[in-house]
């Protein structure tokens, strides 16, 4: 390859849900994901990547999916003498401590993305960025009216719906307006916290994956406990989709697709009055990995 040479790396996005709020493992205290190159020694692509997290934070990894292939020009600032390959996956786990190399820890994929968490309304940064968006739109005569309806169709603007899906197309036209750190310019005010080259990238295209992944897999039972509440599976559906839901029709629906069934226990952890304790039927899961299951939307 002219110009340089290129190496592969694997890079990890390991979410959980923790007290109702979605995480992510980081490591250089929170700046970066956990990540490592591809060597010659590693058996393949996926265990490979098991080292690089096991050594890095020392959190074990269960379901893992591939997610994306980065190889744009300009990832990082060296890019001029080698170019890098990441290939990245998504894990989802349980959180627990890490007590790895790389200063591991834990950090709410809303402290990088604030304008995401729509559950008590819409944030208060989103009115600054939709302004700061619109003088952009502006400041070009020629593509004012073409911006000015990419803002209105990812940030749900006259008359269009927020679709919670859309998190990377609004992250990528912020950092094309200049409104976030990783752009090279002065960011405005609480646009979220900055990471290493395009790992806020790499997590938003994670976060989009998984958000629309709980519409029609049932992947989130892979962040609940064995037992758990209704309650406890709506917050986390929520956490995850920065929304609230109508909580008959999520329960209704929850009902009719029967993925879940009693566990005959009862927990008085709510502060009310006991709550009915569920597990997940992995009959029904197996069943569902191959016709398509979702875990309902329904927003209030």
């Amino acid at each position: 390859m002219s110009g340089g040479l290129a190496h592969a790396e694997l890079i990890a996005v390991l979410a959980a849900v923790t007290g109702d709020e979605p995480r992510v493992m980081t490591i250089r205290s929170g700046n970066a994901l956990p990540s490592g190159p591809f060597e010659l020694e590693h058996r393949s692509l996926q265990s490979g990547l098991r080292e690089w997290v096991n050594d890095q934070t020392g959190h074990p990894v269960g379901y893992l999916e591939q997610l994306y292939t980065f190889a744009d020009r300009d990832r990082t600032p060296d890019e001029a003498q080698s170019r890098t390959i990441s290939i990245s996956y998504l894990g989802l786990v349980r959180e627990q401590a890490a007590p790895g190399a790389g200063k591991p820890g834990w950090h709410g994929w809303y402290e990088y993305f604030p304008w995401e968490d729509h559950r008590k309304g819409e944030p208060e940064v989103l009115g600054t960025i939709l302004e700061r968006l619109h003088d952009w739109a502006k400041r070009d005569a020629q593509r004012r009216e073409h911006r000015q309806r990419r803002i209105d169709f990812t940030f749900g603007q006259n008359d269009a719906q927020w679709n919670e899906d859309l998190i990377l197309h609004r992250y990528e036209l912020m950092f094309e307006a200049g409104l976030v750190e990783e752009a090279g310019e002065t960011p405005i005010p609480a646009t979220g916290r900055a990471m290493f080259a395009d790992h806020r990238r790499i997590l938003a295209t994670a976060i989009a994956r998984l958000r629309a992944k709980i519409k029609y897999r049932p992947v989130v039972f892979e962040l609940m406990p064995e037992s758990f509440t209704l309650l406890q599976l709506q917050r986390t559906v929520e956490a995850l989709a920065g929304l609230t839901l109508h909580k008959p029709n999520f329960r209704r629906l929850i009902d009719s697709h029967q993925l879940i069934e009693e566990t005959g226990e009862v927990t008085g952890e709510t502060g009310g009055r006991p709550a009915k304790l569920f597990r997940y039927r992995h009959a029904v899961l197996e069943e569902r990995a191959f016709s398509g299951s979702k875990l309902p939307l329904s927003r209030n």
